[in-house]
């Protein structure tokens, strides 16, 4: 049977799909208009302001769900970069997505997109809007595999920050970056539990807090002001002492969109935190698992540097990536609802 689309108006874009530990990656590799800039972040500033309609398009549904993540392949303006990438949410554009790394460490070997692949594993140098991120691909007998990734810089801003929070009074929180500033706070302050608690509750609490730091809380980046926004929240199990058991996370971010998959920038995020407080030492390895799928990561710190006054590390994070599908979407100009639309 011929799967081609009959004939119809209305532009097309096609996407590769994928998920990394759950969380979906909806990868744009044709139909989007050129974005300008002349840097990877007044790339995402030009697609903001620009084009942000597309984003609704292809994260909303019918074609996509409140949930939906994507990334839009783009030209870095680094020689060293194999591509730039911005991604896309809910809500906007973040400017790192470790789960999208890994993901697009894949795409990027199988699609063409480096050269020369090699064994037994393949560098591949992804330009986020937070800076270069270098990953390395398993590649064997013409096949991708795991990934690993080396953060850029990762540094604590604050600790023990107390905020006031809606319904839940006094709240003591830690603010990380890891390509994206998180809040962390352990999920038995609200009476909950990471891998057992409802969803919605868990949503909820982070949220409350997310909004809470955001309104109190005045965050700066050494690198670019464009940095200096919290993403989201992380409730932890409080498990933060090195150990070789697995600690699990969830993380609700954007407009309380949850993540399937550990978070790699949450992970990277949680690493220098625990490197801060002396729980993990360099090149100690760390099992993180998602409370909403029991999916695993693995994270270390693997250098010692620094981001302007902030002392930092560079983390690896490694974890797997696997495709769902390839699509082509339409808006025809008679469809209503062809810009999209969310339920919450």
């Amino acid at each position: 049977m011929d799967l081609q689309l009959p004939p119809h108006a209305g532009d097309k874009i096609s996407v590769v799909d994928m998920h990394t530990g759950g969380e979906p990656l909806r990868i744009i590799i044709s139909g989007y208009p050129e974005v300008k800039g002349d840097s990877v972040l007044s790339k995402r500033r030009y697609v903001r302001e620009h084009l942000d309609h597309l984003r609704r398009v292809l994260m909303f549904e019918p074609r996509g769900h409140y949930d939906m993540y994507g990334a839009l392949i783009v030209k870095s303006e680094l020689d060293q970069a194999d591509l730039g990438v911005l991604f896309m949410h809910n809500e906007g554009y973040s400017t790192m997505c470790g789960h999208a790394v890994i993901a697009l460490g894949r795409f990027a070997v199988d699609y063409g997109l480096v050269k020369e692949p090699q064994s037994p594993e393949t560098p591949v140098n992804i330009h986020c809007p937070c800076g270069l991120v270098k990953a390395f691909v398993q590649y064997s007998e013409g096949k991708t595999g795991a990934v690993r990734f080396h953060s850029v810089p990762a540094f604590v801003f604050a600790t023990d920050v107390v905020v006031s929070v809606e319904g839940f009074g006094d709240v003591t929180v830690d603010i990380s970056y890891g390509g994206a500033y998180y809040a962390f706070v352990a999920a038995q302050r609200f009476g909950l539990d990471v891998s057992k608690s409802r969803t919605r509750d868990l949503v909820d609490a982070a949220t409350a807090v997310t909004n809470a730091v955001r309104s109190q809380v005045k965050l700066d980046h050494p690198v670019s002001p464009d940095l200096a926004f919290l993403y989201g929240t992380i409730l932890t199990d409080g498990k933060d002492q090195y150990s070789e058991d697995a600690t699990g996370n969830i993380c609700v971010f954007a407009d309380a969109q949850v993540d399937r998959s550990p978070t790699g920038s949450g992970v990277t995020a949680r690493v220098a935190l625990q490197y801060h407080k002396g729980l993990i030492q360099l090149n100690q390895t760390r099992v993180f698992e998602s409370g909403a799928t029991r999916s695993q990561f693995t994270g270390k710190p693997v250098q010692v540097t620094k981001c302007g006054d902030f002392p930092a590390v560079v983390v690896e994070v490694s974890g797997r990536a696997f495709y769902t599908g390839v699509s082509s979407f339409v808006q025809e100009p008679e469809d209503e609802l062809a810009h999209g639309f969310l339920l919450k």
